[in-house]
């Protein structure tokens, strides 16, 4: 065994230095480094020394992912015990390269005594809430999702009736201004196609309300936001939501209430899911997003408590937020999702696993996870359209892990 040699601290020792252990700070730091700190990350950064970090890259937050300041990537991390959330979000897990939970002998007990409120997407979450079809059920069992299709978009709220149907769903709706009516009707097969009149599409949809077996409702994808197709949106929100019934929103039905949100907010009384990406979040939220600009998974819980909403913001590291404060980070998603369609896909995905019975932080989370596996599933080139046509697969697989965890416990 070599000698350990200790050398006074000094950017000259990467002159001969392969790999750096970077252990001057730890996940609590909140500021910038400054003074030598600064100079020492300035320096590996510009040699591109390779780096093992201990906890986290130094500079980096480990409570919201936050870079500080100047951050030295790190080809490795090893943490303890378990992941922070810096580790999850981003550019937190990013610079972390490859991560490491090593084991240094805490108890599992104390997990009891932290207070959890934030945990990694997981099936061990949720695996055991899964609503499989049941060998004495049929359709009416599995639910009936509502989804309304905009005019002149119409293939948002396809992608997202086929999501509902791919996930379980046992009947979907289509609810559609009736001069976009042929268009739908000659492009869906298993998927119903109302017609809402010229002039009175809010009325008829009400009326397609009084079955209650429309259990669960989504608006947004395609809905319109030019001109009177935004108070058209609005007023269409506005009655599924006096439902009380399960309720996704996207896209177009939160950016209709950007100019007024508390509108929304306050019509909001039953369980609903929000699922805005961050530009639709900044209109309906713009003083939580400049009071924590930086910090993703405060920004999500605020946005949730004020809103009375489980909040999906979406992105490559999705936070799903009850109202009562309980987090889930997603941290299983590819960069093949970032592709047009996607968030219409996870938006059906959703409202078919409401419309079977699923909570909305359940429901939430499980599809943002599924979503995420089947990107991973399909690869590079991947389009919206493959992803309801894939999920199949995952769910498959899924479905054998669930048996097997569930034989084992």
């Amino acid at each position: 065994m070599g000698i350990l040699k200790v050398e006074a601290y000094s950017v000259d020792l990467l002159e001969q230095t392969d790999l750096v252990i970077d252990a001057m700070f730890g996940a609590v730091l909140t500021r910038p480094l400054e003074g030598k700190s600064r100079d020492m990350v300035d320096a590996i950064i510009a040699r591109k020394v390779p780096v093992c970090a201990v906890d986290v890259p130094s500079g980096v937050d480990g409570t919201t992912g936050a870079a500080l300041g100047a951050v030295a990537p790190a080809e490795l991390t090893v943490t303890f015990f378990r992941k922070k959330p810096g580790h999850l979000l981003l550019p937190g897990r990013a610079l972390c390269g490859e991560l490491v939970v090593a084991d240094i002998g805490i108890p599992e007990m104390v997990l009891n005594e932290l207070n959890l409120q934030a945990w990694e997407n997981s099936p061990e979450l949720w695996y055991r809430n899964y609503p499989w079809p049941r060998t004495d059920g049929h359709k009416f069992h599995r639910g009936h999702a509502l989804i309304y299709g905009g005019e002149s978009m119409t293939g948002a709220s396809r992608l997202t009736a086929r999501g509902a149907m791919r996930i379980g769903a046992g009947l979907v709706t289509l609810a559609v201004p009736i001069k976009a009516w042929p268009v739908y009707a000659t492009a869906m097969t298993s998927v119903m196609v109302a017609k809402l009149e010229v002039s009175q599409e809010q009325e008829d949809f009400e009326e397609l309300l009084l079955d209650p077996r429309y259990n669960a409702i989504a608006v947004g994808p395609g809905a319109g936001l030019a001109g009177f197709e935004r108070i058209r949106t609005r007023k269409i929100v506005v009655t599924a939501l006096e439902t009380n019934r399960a309720t996704v929103l996207d896209a177009d039905a939160l950016s209709a209430f950007a100019e007024d949100p508390q509108t929304l907010f306050d019509a909001i009384n039953g369980p609903c899911v929000m699922t805005p990406h961050e530009g639709e979040f900044a209109r309906l939220f713009p003083e939580v997003n400049k009071s924590h600009p930086d910090d993703k998974l405060t920004r999500a819980r605020m946005a949730a408590k004020l809103s009375g909403a489980v909040v999906v913001l979406k992105g490559a590291d999705t936070v799903i937020v009850s109202p009562d404060g309980r987090a889930i980070i997603n941290a299983n998603a590819p960069a093949y999702l970032a592709t047009g369609g996607s968030g219409d896909v996870l938006a059906g995905f959703i409202v078919g696993l409401l419309a079977q019975g699923m909570s909305p932080f359940d429901a939430a989370s499980i599809a943002v996870w599924l979503h995420g596996e089947v990107g991973n599933n399909v690869g590079i080139g991947l389009i919206a359209e493959d992803l309801p046509e894939h999920l199949p697969k995952v769910l498959s697989a899924f479905q054998k892990h669930c048996l097997g965890r569930f034989k084992n416990n």
